[in-house]
This record gives structure tokens, sequence and C-alpha cells, in this order.
């Protein structure tokens, strides 16, 4: 990328220097055109538009060219202002760039006075000196759509002088409803003298579908009949590279607008698509997996509408959603189950007796019910979602409920909650709890008050994803869009998994659902570079059977490919002429890694919005941080600062060194920061971009679980919160021996065992050896069969299908029952219907010594679904309770402790827990916690690690 921003800024240096070469400006008459360097002869300019043109006292910009290269799905963009000070002092000029939401900064440049001002990316700290763009608010009369930021900065420009500003950011785009789209924002804020548009698309499918629309925004014309391309556009078309043009003159904007805001200019394409596991690229290391398949039978979808209707929804914003929820209606298949929800102070359930078949009566009836709604009272968000998840979980408990079904709750609102519960912290919880992961819930924001960052945490909580739509959008069509986008659901429970041990650092490769017209996008890094291929797997359900899709993808002819696609971009892009095809070269390289980058930051950013402890969203937030300094990212973790230019008070520029690209020595002058309007991300002090770092083994996590454990030796630790005390006892078991930690199989169903491994002991112990559990299997009964099996370094979940998860990647998933979330090289936490969870501690060793081995922990968390008769080595005392009894008087630390009818002489003892983060004082039994466990040590050994037998007779 270095190579990129070096090209780019030779090619844009070179052009300034021409500039400069130019003949001194000529300040004529108010009908003198000369200064604007017009690409149309003045002469043929509106007299309306010479009076705008000479008229203006802020500094006026000669061009604006903005080149984009889409290569694969990945869009490289650079933006280049040009800014003429006609007047004699010096002027402010404010640049200021419509950015899409989904993309990144990547660098920024000022270019004035011939200096060359280069931003550096650095962690978020506490902020020092200017904001460029105050924040980047943005306003409704600049961009009145929603997937966009504004990047802004001011520099003062001397008297007859030019600046230029360079801005590069990149966006992976995504497939909504069968097309990527490509948004350019034109939006200057006065007519330009030379504006250009360049995108160039290069993928190695072929192109099938491409278009160009007409000019979207507020400002722009209203779309007619048969939507034509804005005038000048120009489209060539080939095989596998389409170059799309648009260049208005001046005149030719001022009939557009003359306020420069012109809307934004939308590209849409598709590109050709094979059945199989998807197209793979391959470069220098790493891969990119693109999966969209296509012909599939759509599954059935249950699905409640939850509508707000509460006052501030009065007039359009109501009658739009109506419009849209009968839209809505017509596209519901006879497969699908449906219900809908109004609410407001009350809640409103249409058929409270659960979901309905899509009937001709149930439709006229919902029809109906939308008619009725009318907005009154306030809004209470937690409790529409309590009504919608209850009315879902009934039904799939229902012998109704197909269980390879989709289910979601689709939520809109326009506000934020008024009445009932209000926090948003306690919302998300109760939202959590009342889900259990079972479905999905996709929310949508309209207007300016609603509660976005709720929102998507919402749908980010729970595998959906949010929508905002501002005040002067078309709420109506937007609405029926986002439906669509979710109304097709083709597959559920989709898994891309890899040849094992030939892929680390994958992004997300589990997935709830695949929608008709969307795509799924996993990447990574190559750990055996010298593999002649990679084995794909595809596994998912699609309405009542499981698709398997699997395939070798041969390495080397990929990597190949891929280097021929991208010399072909270089070859075929726009401005040939003005070296733009050596930025290009400069892509090559990187290209791939760039979009493991971009994706690992994004999944990095989620994941913190999704983190429980404070300790994970840190682990989070360090690891996208060192991501996004490495590849010189803006994102919510990092400023952009660069150099203020200083202009004297005679209009000189202040004597400061010339800074030459990619140096970011010896920066003078006051530091502005570079800002987008995103969501502020916790204070990083971390300057170091060695993504090293992020390879690192995270910090053990703070889980919130009790002390009742079975670590290390296996040194087991029991506690009696009631009774304010801690026991603990040893077991001495052998190794191979399956120990069995809990058992409650007649009852909730979930038994948990653990298998021994054994080690030579340490130098100078007393022990002949060592023990420890190198396995831990879960096992729920009900309401089916599934297990959980657990190693140091991969976690098999066999529910509805057999996932085999590496230990090494942060993951979540559900399957049969079982909940699973990974948080790497840590800990696995297990969720049994809610109300069950067990967290294994990984205790792995970077360089083991003879007597260590990799081993785990076992932690109870929630045991509040395990009943009264549980058993066990840790369970028969999750209902005990306990008291002390004065004990041999010879023994001064020496206690009775009395249990289950049952007089155990203990002593005072300390346990370290929690991986050695934390200490216990416990009292501790003696001879493998003899008279304290029901029954002796063999009792307590499993034939297998399934096992869910009998537990034994109480004494």
């Amino acid at each position: 990328m270095k190579m990129l921003l070096g090209a780019l800024l030779v090619i844009w240096t070179t052009s300034l220097s021409a500039l400069d070469q130019e003949d001194q400006f000529q300040i004529g008459d108010s009908d003198d055109l000369d200064d604007f360097d017009l690409d149309v002869a003045p002469r043929r300019v509106p007299r309306q538009v010479k009076n705008i043109l000479t008229k203006e006292t802020k500094p006026h910009i000669q061009e604006l060219t903005i080149k984009t290269t889409i290569l694969s799905r990945y869009a490289f963009t650079a933006v280049r202002c040009v800014m003429l000070n006609r007047h004699a002092t010096a002027a402010e000029g404010l640049f200021h760039f419509h950015v899409p939401a989904g993309a990144f900064v990547s660098n920024f440049t000022m270019i004035v006075g011939g200096r060359v001002y280069q931003s550096r990316v650095t962690p978020k700290e506490r902020r020092k000196g200017k904001q460029a763009g105050d924040k980047a608010r943005k306003s409704g009369d600049a961009s009145p759509e929603q997937d966009v930021e504004v990047f802004r900065m001011t520099a003062s420009i001397p008297g007859r002088n030019r600046a230029v500003f360079l801005l590069a950011y990149e966006e992976l785009l995504q497939r909504r409803l069968g097309r990527y789209e490509h948004v350019t924002s034109l939006r200057p804020l006065q007519l330009v003298s030379r504006l250009s548009v360049d995108v160039t698309i290069v993928d190695h499918s072929p192109v099938t579908h491409l278009e160009v629309l007409p000019l979207r925004g507020a400002n722009s014309p209203r779309t007619p009949a048969k939507p034509e391309p804005p005038v000048t556009t120009a489209i060539q078309r080939e095989k596998n590279v389409c170059k799309v043009t648009f260049s208005p003159n001046i005149v030719q904007q001022a009939k557009i607008t003359t306020n420069g805001i012109l809307g934004d200019f939308v590209v849409r394409f598709d590109v050709q698509r094979d059945m199989g596991v998807g197209d793979i690229q391959v470069l220098n290391g790493h891969f990119v997996h693109y999966f969209a398949p296509k012909d599939l039978p759509v599954v059935p979808k249950n699905v409640v509408l939850v509508i707000d209707t509460s006052a501030s929804m009065l007039g359009t914003k109501m009658r739009q959603t109506k419009d849209a929820l009968f839209t809505i209606l017509r596209d519901l298949r006879a497969v699908d189950r449906f219900n809908f929800i109004s609410f407001s102070n009350k809640i409103k359930v249409w058929k409270p007796s659960g979901l309905v078949p899509v009937t001709p009566l149930n439709i006229r009836d919902a029809k109906k019910f939308i008619y009725t709604l009318v907005p009154t009272g306030g809004t209470n968000i937690d409790g529409a979602i309590q009504t919608g998840s209850a009315l879902l979980r009934d039904y799939l408990s229902g012998p109704e409920a197909n269980p390879n079904s989709v289910s979601l709750i689709v939520f809109l609102t326009d506000g934020r909650p008024t009445v009932g519960e209000s926090q948003s912290t306690a919302i998300l919880g109760n939202t959590r709890s009342a889900v259990r992961e079972r479905f999905c819930i996709f929310t949508i924001g309209i207007g300016n008050d609603v509660d976005y960052k709720l929102l998507e945490r919402m749908s980010l909580e729970n595998c959906g994803m949010t929508r905002r739509i501002h005040e002067e959008a078309d709420a109506s069509a937007m609405l029926k869009g986002f439906y669509d986008e979710i109304g097709t659901p083709l597959l559920s429970d989709i898994r891309i998994n890899y040849t094992e041990d030939s892929v680390e650092y994958v992004t997300q490769h589990l997935f709830a659902n695949y929608f008709n017209g969307s795509e799924l996008v996993v990447a990574g890094k190559l750990s055996n570079r010298s593999a002649q291929s990679l084995h794909v797997q595809v596994t998912a359900s699609n309405d009542d059977k499981t698709v398997v899709l699997e395939s070798d993808v041969p390495l080397l002819s990929q990597q190949s490919e891929t280097e021929k696609h991208v010399k072909a971009a270089a070859a075929k892009s726009p401005g040939l002429t003005q070296g733009w095809g050596d930025t290009l070269g400069g892509m090559a390289g990187d290209f791939v890694e760039r979009v493991w980058g971009f994706l690992s930051i994004k999944e990095g950013l989620h994941s913190r919005l999704r983190s429980r402890t404070n300790r994970e969203r840190e682990e989070h937030v360090q690891q996208a941080t060192n991501l996004s300094v490495k590849y010189h990212f803006l994102t919510p973790l990092t400023n952009m600062v660069v150099d203020k230019p200083e202009v004297l008070a005679d209009g000189t520029m202040a004597p400061t060194p010339t800074i030459t690209p990619n140096t970011g020595n010896e920066l003078l002058g006051d530091e502005v920061e570079g800002q987008l309007q995103r969501e502020d991300g916790r204070q990083s002090s971390s300057h170091s971009n060695n993504i090293g770092k992020v390879a690192k083994k995270p910090a053990k996590k703070s889980v919130t679980i009790s002390k009742t454990s079975a670590d290390g030796d296996p040194h087991f630790v029991v506690d009696f919160p009631l009774s304010k005390m801690a026991v603990c006892f040893n077991i001495n078991g052998e190794p191979g021996d399956v120990l069995r930690l809990v058992s409650d199989h007649k009852f909730s169903g979930v038994t948990v065992n653990g298998k021994l491994i054994g080690a030579p002991p340490p130098p100078n112990s007393h022990k002949h050896q060592r023990t420890y559990f190198s396995t831990i299997t879960i096992v729920a009964d009900q309401p089916r069969r599934a297990y959980v099996e657990v190693t140091p370094n991969k976690v098999i979940l066999d529910g509805r299908d057999r996932l085999v998860l590496p230990c090494h990647s942060s993951i979540s998933v559900d399957s049969g029952g079982l909940s699973v979330a990974i948080v790497a090289m840590s800990n696995v936490t297990v969720g049994i219907g809610g109300n069950i969870s067990f967290v294994i501690l990984l205790h792995q060793y970077k360089n083991p010594a003879p007597y260590q081995k990799d081993h785990l922990g076992f932690y109870i968390q929630n045991s509040k679904g395990l009943s009264r008769g549980c058993h066990g080595l840790l369970g028969q005392f999750l209902f005990e309770e306990v008291g002390l009894a004065e004990g041999d008087p010879a023994d001064e630390d020496g206690k009775l402790l009395k249990v289950g009818g049952r007089s155990v002489p203990v002593v005072r003892k300390k346990r370290r827990i929690y991986g050695g983060a934390q200490s216990v004082d416990c009292w501790f039994a003696r001879n493998n916690g003899a008279k304290l466990i029901d029954g002796e040590y063999r009792d307590y050994v499993a034939p297998h690690m399934f096992d869910t037998g009998e537990r034994p007779h109480r004494a």
C-alpha cells in the first residue's frame, strides 16, 4: 500500500507543479473567468453561472477527480481536490467529502504552497489539537442518505495560490438483492470547474450485469419512468473489465443544481458465479473466499414484525410504514408463518395465539390490523422485544414448527425507550435472555431521534443486521428493500471449513443464515505456503436436508489467476498516461491481504460491541487497533493526524521544511486529526503497528463464574456461598481415567465427564506423577442428544450437525440446544438452555518442560438449570449447605466439616484458581476427599467419555 500512496503522491505532486508553472493569475473584471480554468469556453457560460462564480468569496474548487478501481469487489478510491484562492489575502479552504459508512479512509495528504503534509494514523488517545471536521457531523443539507460519513479538513491557503487535498479510502462492497453497488458522493457545495468520476471494475469472474443509475439524492430530479444514466456518462464493457466515466462541465452541473449538491453517482453490477464452494482468490500468503450460491429451494421462515406506533410516528412515517407492510404481506410465501406486534405505551399482538400460516383469510385480517394502527403514547422497546421473542419461542417449541425453518424478528422504531425499561444495557441483557440464540433480530431505525447504537448492538448480538432511515428518505421503499434482503432465506447454519493446519487467523466462517442475493465473505492467512491445494468444505441446512459442498482448490493456479486479473486492472484502469497503472501495480502485492485486514478489523469492532467483560472488550480493541495502524486505516479506534500548514501575516507560508511522502519524521506545526463521525472506541495507548501482537496469546479472561471448579493437578474447589466458605480436595487419579464431574442425566439431561492425562512430576516434587484433564465432554440429552468435546486445541460440537472448531480463533455458535463461545487461546463457554453454563479454561504452554502438559480447567458458571438430584464430584455439592465444628484439639488448624450428615476433618489451605490469577481460602479434605465425597473415588470413574450412567447411592 505504501507503493500505492507513494505513486499517488508522485502523480498529484507532478500535476501541482504543472499548475504552479502556469502564468500568474490575472484578476480582471467580474466577467473574467480565466482564473477558474473552465473546461468550457467562457463565452458559452450562462450569465447566471458567471455571476455565481465571480461572486464566490471562498476558495474555488478548480478540480474534483474521483477514481475508483474495484478489484474482486474490493474498492480502492482516490479523491483529488484542487482549490484556488483568487484573492490577495489568505483564505480558509474547507475540504469535505462523503465517505461510505462501510469504508475506511487509508490516506489523507495536503499540498499547500508546494509543501506536502501527509497524514499518519495513531491509536486513539485523549484528543489533542483540533478535529478535522469538528467530529464530522452528518448534515442534512449535505447528505440525506444514511450510509455515509463526512471527512472534513480545513487549511489556510495563501493569497493567489492553490491547495491540493488527496483522500484515499477502501471498501469491501456488499452484495444485496443480487447486485453490488458502488456509490460516489458528489456534494462539493459549489460548481466545480473540472469534475470527473472514473470507476473501473476488474473481476476474476465475468461481469454479467452493469448499470448506472440516475443521480440519487434529495436535490436530484426524481427518477423518471425509464431511468437513464446522468448526462455525459460513458460505459465501456469487456468480459472481465468494465469502465464507467462521468464528467459534466460546469454548465451541465448547473442544469442539475447550482448549489453543488449533485447527489450520488451509483454503479450497480454483478458477476457470474458457478455452483460449488464459491470463488477463492489467493495472493502472497492470503486468501479471500466469496460464497453466494444460487438456484436453491427457499427455506420457510417464521417472522414477527414489531412496529412502533408511538406518537412520534404520526404522519408520513406511519403512512410509509403501512405502505411497506402491505407490500410485505403480498410477498409472504405459503410455507411461511407470521405475526404482527404494535407497541407504544401498550403492546398489541395481532394474533395472541401465536404465528399463523399465510392464507387469504389471514392476509385479509392482517391488513385490517395494519389499517387500524394509530400512533399514540410512548415507546416501550423492551416490552415489545420480550413479547415478540415469547411468540417465536412458543411457536418453535410447538409441534407445528419446522426444525429447519429460519426465524426472525423485524423490529422498527423511530425513537428511544421512554416506557418500561429505559437502560440500554438492561434492554440488551433482557433481549439476549429472551432470544436464547434461537432466532435473529433485524432492526430498523427511522429518523434522527432513534437510539441507533442500541439497535445496532441488539442486531449484532442476535445474528441480525440493522438499517437506518433518515427523516428525508422514502421510508416505504427502504423498508421494503430491507425486507427483500432478508425475505428469502436459502441456507441456515452455514459452516465454511478449510484444511486443518493450513490456514490461520480466519475471519468469521460460521453464519446463521444466507439470504438470496447476498454473499458470504471469508478471508485468512495460509499457514502452509508450500501446500499444493486447499480443501474447502461448506456445510449448511436447506429446508429438510443438509447441503455439503467440497472442493480442493489448487493454490498455485489460483495465485496466478489473481495476479493475472490484477495486472489486467493496471492495464485497463483510467489515466494510464498519468501513471495510474503504476498505482495498481502497487496494489497487486497486498490486495488480498488488505481484504483480510479490512474484514478482521470489522470483526474486531463488532466483537467489541458484543463483549460482556472489560477485559474481553479491551482485547478486541487492542487487536483491531493494531491492525488499523498496520494498514493505515482511520477507524473508530484510531486518529488520522496531519500537520496544519501555517500561513504568516503577509500571506506567505511559514518556513517549515518540506515533508516527503512516507517519512513521518520531524512533523512541525499544529497537529490536526482527521475524523469521521464514527462511534468512539476505548482508548488505547499502544502505538505499535506490529501485526505480531495480534497473533499473541490473549490475556486470560475475567469470566463471571463461581469458584466451584476442577483445575490443575486436578485440584477441586467447591464454593458454598450460603455458608460463606469454600472447601477443596484433590483427586489422585490414574492417567486414562474418566471422572464424572456433574451428573444430572435423569433430570436436566446434563452430564460432564473429564479424562485424565499423566505427566511426570517437576524436579524435587514429592509426587510420583501428576494428572490433568486433557478432555472434557458435556452431554445434553434434552430436548435431543447433543454433546461438546473440548481439548486444549479444538472443540467438537455435535448437535444438529458435527462441527470442529479450533481454539485459536474466537467464535460463537449454537447447535442442537448447545451454545459454544470460544475466546481464542483462553477459554470456552458452553451454554445449555439459557440456565446452565460451564467455562473451560485452556492451559497451553508455548515451550513446555517435560512435566508440563497442555490441559483444561473446568468451572461451573450457572447451575440454575441443574436439579437438586444432581451428583458427580462437583455436582453433588451444588445444593448442599455445610458447617464447621471444632476438630482434634491437638490440631490447632483442624476443624470438622459437617456435610450431608457426615463429619469430615479439614484444615485451612489456599488454592489458586482461574489459571493462577486468584487465590481462594478453603478448608481442605485429605485422602482423595474421603468422607467428603459421597462414596469412593472409583464410584466416579466412567467407562468412557460419553457415559451418562446412574449416580452412586448415598452411603
